[in-house]
C-alpha cells in the first residue's frame, strides 16, 4: 500500500501538521523533531505529493521563461541567473521558445492563466501592450531584455539608448568621424533605442547623421558580412562600425578580414551584448556588455516578490559597460 503522511506521523510520534511543517522547511520545528520526522520519512520511503499540495495552495513554484529563440547565446546567461535566484527561493524555471510567433506566446501564456505556473518572464515579445497589461492585471508577468512602450508590467533591461550613445562616443574619442551602424529591419524596441543613441552621439559630437552609413538587415551573422561589403563599396567608406549585436559585429569583422583590412587600427568595430564568442574571436571584438546573469537574477528576485504581493512595476535599468578588445584601437597612435 502507498505510504501516507499519517503513517509517517504515527511512526515519528508527531502530528500530521508537524510533518507538513518539516516538508515545508518551517522554522517553528525544532532540529530534534525535524531529524525524527526525516528519519521516519526515509524509513518508510515516503514520497509527498507536492503536485496535489500545490494545486490546493494554487501555487506551483514554477516560473515560465519565454525566449524568442535559442540562437542568441546571451539568453543562456540570463536563464542561468534566473535559475540560481529562483532555486534559492524554492522555485524552478521552465524555459520554452516562441519563435516570435504570437499564437505560440498566447498558447504558452495559457499556462499562467490556468495556474500551471506562478509567473511568466518574456525575453522579447510580439504581443501588444494592451494584451500584456490585461494579462498582468490578474497574473504575475515581467519583461526582460526588451521593453515595450506603454506596458505597465515590470521590465528589467539596460538603457539601450545610453549604451549605444556611449559606444559611438567612444569611437569618436579614439579618432573616428566616419562611423556606420549595422541594425535590423526588425523594429524591436532595443534596436530602435540603439539607433537613437547612435544618432544622438553623432550629433552631440558635431559629426551629424549620414543616412548612407545606416545598414538594416537581419540579426543573422551573414547580415553583418553584407553590411561590411556595402560599406566598403562606398566612395567614402566608414572607418568604424557600431553593430547592435555581437553576431552582426562578427560578420563585419569576418568580411573585413576577407578583404584584407586589418580590424582595429584602420577599421574599428564594436558590437553589443558581450557574448563569449567576442573574446574568442580573432581579432577579439570590443563590445557593450549587458550584465545578463545579473539581469536574470534581478528579474527572478522581483518576480518572486511580486508573487508574494510586493507588486513591483515599471522599468528597472541595470548598468552596462564597454569591454575594450582588439577590434578598436586609437587611430591617432
Amino acid at each position: 500500500m502507498e505510504v501516507t503522511i499519517k503513517d509517517v506521523a504515527k511512526l515519528a510520534g508527531v502530528s500530521v501538521a508537524t510533518i507538513s511543517r518539516v516538508l515545508n522547511n518551517s522554522a517553528v520545528v525544532s532540529p530534534e523533531t525535524a531529524e525524527k520526522v526525516n528519519k521516519a520519512i526515509k524509513e518508510l520511503d515516503y514520497r509527498p505529493n507536492f503536485l496535489g499540495r500545490n494545486l490546493r495552495k494554487r501555487e506551483t513554484n514554477v516560473i515560465l521563461a519565454l525566449v524568442p529563440s535559442t540562437e542568441h547565446t546571451y539568453y543562456s546567461e540570463i536563464l542561468h541567473g534566473m535559475q540560481e535566484e529562483a532555486l534559492s527561493h524554492g522555485y524552478d524555471v521552465l524555459m520554452s521558445t516562441t519563435n516570435s510567433y504570437r499564437p505560440n506566446e498566447e498558447r504558452l501564456l495559457g499556462m499562467l492563466r490556468n495556474r500551471t505556473v506562478d509567473a511568466a518572464v518574456l525575453m522579447g515579445t510580439v504581443l501588444d501592450k494592451d494584451y500584456l497589461n490585461e494579462l498582468a492585471a490578474h497574473n504575475c508577468v515581467a519583461l526582460c531584455c526588451e521593453s515595450l512602450e506603454g506596458s505597465e508590467v515590470l521590465t528589467v533591461v539596460v538603457d539601450n539608448e545610453k549604451a549605444a550613445y556611449d559606444a559611438v562616443s567612444y569611437l569618436v574619442s579614439i579618432g573616428h568621424h566616419d562611423i556606420a551602424m549595422v541594425s535590423t529591419d526588425v523594429r524591436a524596441p532595443s534596436s530602435v533605442e540603439r539607433e537613437k543613441g547612435y544618432i544622438r552621439a553623432l550629433k552631440d559630437s558635431g559629426i551629424g547623421y549620414n543616412e548612407k552609413y545606416m545598414y538594416r538587415g537581419s540579426y543573422d551573422y551573414t547580415s553583418g558580412m553584407k553590411a561590411c561589403e556595402y560599406f566598403l563599396g562606398m566612395e567614402k567608406p566608414p572607418t568604424a562600425v557600431f553593430a547592435i549585436s555581437d553576431f552582426l559585429a562578427a560578420g563585419v569583422v569576418k568580411k573585413a578580414t576577407e578583404k584584407g583590412i586589418s580590424t582595429g587600427r584602420e577599421f574599428s568595430v564594436i558590437g553589443f551584448d558581450n557574448i563569449s564568442m567576442t573574446e574568442m574571436y580573432t581579432p577579439s571584438i570590443t563590445t557593450v556588455e549587458q550584465p545578463c546573469f545579473q539581469i536574470g537574477k534581478t528579474v527572478a528576485k522581483l518576480v518572486i516578490e511580486n508573487i508574494q504581493e510586493t507588486k513591483h512595476k515599471g522599468i528597472v535599468c541595470l548598468p552596462h559597460r564597454i569591454v575594450h578588445r582588439q577590434s578598436t584601437e586609437n587611430v591617432t597612435k
